[in-house]
């Protein structure tokens, strides 16, 4: 089976859990592709051959510098036809998500979203994914032309790089479409900040910073700092305008599974759970003890998220030496 692989590109740089993507397609096949697509892209495009790509097809823009669905699904599909590939895989951050549902829709094939895991079976792509919230593994399968996954960030291993490795290198011309989208502004995270899908760590906050929310979340950040963790929320705190959405964990925002997910003042709203439930270790921080969060919860804590989150601080601290 041939795999076409998505590397996401954001104004140049990849989106690491691509290469999750292309780790996984290894896996299964020595037949693997990847699409890069975006502005000032040499050097991802260099990357994918050196991390196993047979064949790298690079979509380089200036129109591509940020994801536009149109125009990104018009040169997948371009690439498609060229390429004749069997499968095509993508990270399942917000812009590989969309790109493989509109890429089904549009071939009339099913997708397997949000996998876990992934195998070849009979020639076909079996995943395995959570729903209901989680709690429940289901196998995939999906028909029609290519078969489509979106794959849940680290939950694969990443292709490894090795030196020396050659590949050819399609310089292919960009789709052309006239996009009805046009990007006003773009606000970009803190520098340094870390990404919620790539963290191994996220310390994430909810409503239950309400009585002071901005001493809340900075209460929050301090104890990611020390961790060296992401900062999450749930949307009922993104609702409220404690926090901006790109911090969002549910349903409605990021997927994430990070070794360690504490989740302060959360009550653990089924959409939320959708999007953190898979987290390795789970501590919950919350003043209700009948609070849903704790039922997923490896470790809870009744209490004020205002008192324990600068005491787990100071311990952190300590333990680490900062």
């Amino acid at each position: 089976m041939k795999f076409l692989v998505y590397i996401e590109t954001d104004m140049g740089d990849v989106v690491a859990s691509s290469w999750e993507a292309l780790g996984a397609a290894l896996s299964l096949s020595g037949d693997v592709e990847a699409v890069v697509i975006g502005d000032r892209i040499g050097e991802v495009t260099e990357e994918a051959v050196a991390r196993g790509a047979g064949k790298v097809y690079s979509v380089e823009d200036e129109t591509r510098a940020l994801f536009d669905l149109d125009r990104h699904l018009a040169d997948v599909k371009n690439v498609l036809a060229q390429s004749g590939a069997d499968a095509f895989l993508a990270s399942h951050t917000t812009n590989g998500r969309d790109l493989a549902a509109a890429l089904g829709a549009d071939l009339g094939a099913g997708v397997i979203a949000d996998a876990l895991e992934l195998s070849l079976e009979d020639g076909k792509l079996k995943g395995v994914r959570g729903v209901y919230s989680g709690n429940i593994l289901v196998d995939v399968t999906v028909d029609g032309s290519p078969q489509i996954a979106t794959l849940r960030p680290r939950a694969f291993a990443p292709a490894e790089k090795a030196e020396g490795r050659t590949a050819e290198v399609m310089l292919t011309d960009p789709a052309d479409v006239n996009s009805p989208y046009e990007v006003l502004d773009v606000q970009r995270a803190e520098k340094g900040e870390i990404s919620l899908t790539e963290a191994s760590i996220i310390v994430s906050g909810g409503r239950g910073v309400a009585k002071d929310p901005e001493l809340g979340f900075d209460l929050i950040r301090q104890l990611a700092g020390v961790l060296g963790a992401a900062v999450g929320a749930s949307r009922a705190a993104v609702d409220a305008g404690f926090i901006s959405y790109d911090h969002q964990v549910g349903q409605t925002g990021k997927v994430v599974r990070p070794d360690l997910y504490i989740a302060c003042g959360i009550s653990g709203a089924v959409q939320h759970l959708a999007g953190m439930g898979s987290s390795k270790i789970i501590v919950a921080i919350n003043k209700d003890p009948e609070a849903p969060i704790f039922s997923v919860a490896n470790y809870g804590i009744v209490a004020d998220l205002f008192e324990v989150v600068p005491a787990m601080t100071e311990a952190a601290r300590e333990k680490l030496g900062k």
